[in-house]
């Protein structure tokens, strides 16, 4: 049992998927008005930079010494593995700074029968390193649905966290109006850990399997850690094969406060800042008109407004806080699921009618990548929206009609993102 930083957490601290005939319900503690998105005359800008600051969430000192934890590189010790993808949060989240993007993909695997997906034995992640040659995991032959997954920033994802679920129902509800029927995102609904399993709408992850931090942090340090806590308390096998010859330290291995730390730390990061200077130009606010003309802000929704500070939220287990609440934020994302055409075939939390869905991807940090959309197949901007068909053609249909001039207007405000 880890014992870090109990008296920085003891001053600091802060069910199953609903059926898909209603994907659009929302936990009675989560709902705010219809006018949610819209920023009132109280709404007040998320704090933002990529300075290694806290938002006010925590005091530096707490949001360093949860930055340490965020950093640390696990070992054998600390229960590492057996089977894993990275010693550390930050190996996966550092582009920028601590908590931002990087080029770490993990690897995900399944079959598709014609009518259903199946994962692969021990799961669809497959760990792509092991604590002893004898354990290390292999894709089996046979399963035809493979796909790669960018590791995400998390910087700003407390504000993510307290956009109230009625707030994304209201925008999935909104969408077939705005687009001719074309395109409509999908809410779903999927257990908060902490919360025994009680149900919220999901925001994060590419499948959208999660709805509170503390619930993906738990679920990130199993699967790409291999370390156990109290929510997630049970190992990985390789494949079909147990691991339990090569784990020696008894489960959980970690006591919880990890989790906590992880989820304070992201919870006091902030937002994703624009380039002010390349935003300022004439090009980029082009740029801006075109991206909301041809529809791309349906799914990529410029501006949401977090729940008001007090609303209790992730089913009870947490109170949205001053410094979160009732923010302004610019994520370019509707946090929904949506078929784009670039689908990974994977299924997840959401049932079978999501195998080809992806969570809209935020834009908010967009000049930080190297590579774009779910997978890191597409080098380029450019590259990225010409994969957008199916719900989105309307949409691409009218990004080929651009002149040249419109559409470098457009990359521009997409570079200072």
């Amino acid at each position: 049992m880890r014992q870090k930083n109990l008296l920085l957490l003891g001053l600091f601290a802060v069910p199953l998927m609903q059926p898909l005939g209603t994907p659009n319900g929302v936990n009675s503690q989560d709902i705010m008005p219809a006018t949610a998105q819209s920023p009132g005359r109280d709404s007040t800008e998320a704090p933002i930079g990529f300075d290694n600051l806290t938002n006010g969430l925590t005091d530096q000192a707490v949001f360093e010494a949860d930055r340490k934890v965020f950093e640390e590189s696990e070992t054998i010790e600390d229960g590492l593995g057996p089977v894993y993808n990275a010693r550390a949060c930050a190996e996966c989240h550092s582009n920028p700074v601590i908590g931002g993007n990087s080029q770490i993909s993990e690897l995900r695997v399944g079959y598709f029968d014609g009518k259903r997906f199946i994962e692969h034995p021990g799961g669809s992640l497959i760990q792509q390193r092991a604590i002893d040659p004898a354990i290390q995991e292999h894709m089996l032959d046979g399963y035809d649905v493979r796909t790669f997954r960018m590791s995400p920033s998390v910087l700003g994802a407390g504000f993510i966290e307290a956009i109230p679920s009625q707030t994304l129902a209201d925008l999935a509800s909104d969408q077939p109006s705005l687009s001719d029927g074309r395109i409509a995102g999908q809410l779903i609904n999927v257990p908060v850990l902490e919360a025994g399993n009680t149900l919220r709408a999901g925001r994060f992850g590419w499948k959208n399997q999660h709805a509170s931090l503390i619930s993906f942090a738990a679920d990130a340090y199993l699967n790409e850690m291999g370390i156990t806590s109290p929510l997630q308390p049970t190992e990985n096998t390789s494949g079909d094969r147990s691991v339990e010859a090569f784990d020696e330290v008894p489960d959980p291995e970690d006591d919880g406060e990890d989790i906590e730390s992880f989820a304070r730390f992201i919870r006091a990061t902030k937002a994703p800042p624009r380039d002010a200077e390349l935003a300022a130009t004439p090009d980029a606010q082009a740029g801006e008109q075109i991206f909301q003309q041809i529809g791309c802000a349906i799914c990529h929704v410029p501006t949401i407004v977090t729940a008001r500070p007090g609303t209790v939220i992730n089913g009870g287990a947490f109170t949205v806080p001053e410094v979160l609440g009732n923010k302004i934020i610019h994520p370019f994302s509707d946090f929904l699921l949506h078929d784009v055409g670039s689908g990974d075939g994977i299924v997840q939390n959401g049932g079978q009618g999501t195998r080809n869905k992806i969570r809209t991807a935020p834009l908010w940090g967009l000049r930080t990548r190297s590579r774009f959309m779910h997978d890191g197949l597409s080098l380029t901007p450019t590259a990225a929206i010409l994969r957008h068909v199916r719900e989105a053609l309307g949409v691409i249909d009218q990004y080929r009609a651009l002149s040249t001039t419109e559409k470098n207007q457009l990359l521009a405000f997409l570079q200072s993102l």
